[in-house]
């Protein structure tokens, strides 16, 4: 005699497997979103930077063309000014809150103008520039505002810092339109976290411990992370 083998199975109604696969969708398509906003829940809305000026009484989007002139160097390290003004730079033109171009301290345009520019005057304060020197500019580096800033300090060792001194001039009547000073130090607790939320959210390095990704910072990442945190700052008044 043959023995047959006894298969059991459970019959599910066709309206309860739909109901789980709805169910299934609806958890993923809702994971989705939360994956990719993952840093939104960490991010603060604001920049790190403690002091930046914005004048209430003017609209950046209105500027036209602005002219970032490379940075002068209160460091000791020469390449410096160069490599935070070329981030600085890039950082601007992402935020598209005004048309940039950018200006050498050797090109000869703007070494014929021959300015005195006092950076080491309060970040509050702009230029005292003459109405003829205002216009000098204008047809010299053919904008409607200048950008002009030091770097400040430069540390790549025991701990990254970057200072900088910033100042955004309305060639049209020299008022200050926007301004910053600020020292960024890997040693400082703020600058971590800003630095974490960072890489988590703009280069999407993934969720390493904060000390293992300060370890990993390069001085050129260091620098890109600055000048994203300077273009942070820029906001349109409405």
């Amino acid at each position: 005699m043959t023995n047959y083998a006894t298969i059991s199975f459970t019959v599910v109604p066709v309206s309860s497997f739909v109901s789980h696969i709805r169910s299934k969708i609806r958890f993923t398509t809702l994971l989705i979103p939360l994956l990719f906003a993952g840093c939104r829940f960490y991010t603060a809305s604001a920049p790190m930077a403690q002091y930046y000026y914005i004048n209430p009484n003017k609209d950046l989007s209105t500027i036209g063309r602005t002219a970032l002139v490379e940075l002068n160097n209160e460091s000791t390290y020469p390449q410096i000014s160069a490599d935070v003004t070329k981030a600085l730079f890039q950082a601007l033109q992402k935020k598209q809150v005004f048309g940039l171009t950018l200006v050498y301290q050797s090109d000869q345009q703007w070494r014929s103008l021959q300015l005195d520019l006092n950076p080491a005057s309060p970040p509050n304060v702009p230029p005292a520039f003459t109405l003829e020197q205002l216009i000098a500019i204008r047809k010299a580096l053919k904008c409607d505002a200048v950008l002009l800033g030091s770097v400040t300090e430069y540390q790549p060792f025991p701990h990254m810092t970057i200072g900088l001194r910033l100042k955004l001039i309305d060639l049209n009547d020299g008022q200050l339109l926007w301004a910053l000073e600020q020292i960024w130090d890997t040693a400082d607790k703020k600058t971590e976290y800003a630095i974490k939320n960072y890489f988590q959210c703009q280069i999407r390095s993934g969720f390493a411990p904060l000390r293992e990704q300060l370890a990993n910072v390069s001085s050129i990442n260091f620098i890109k992370f600055v000048a994203y945190e300077v273009a942070e700052t820029l906001k349109i008044n409405r």
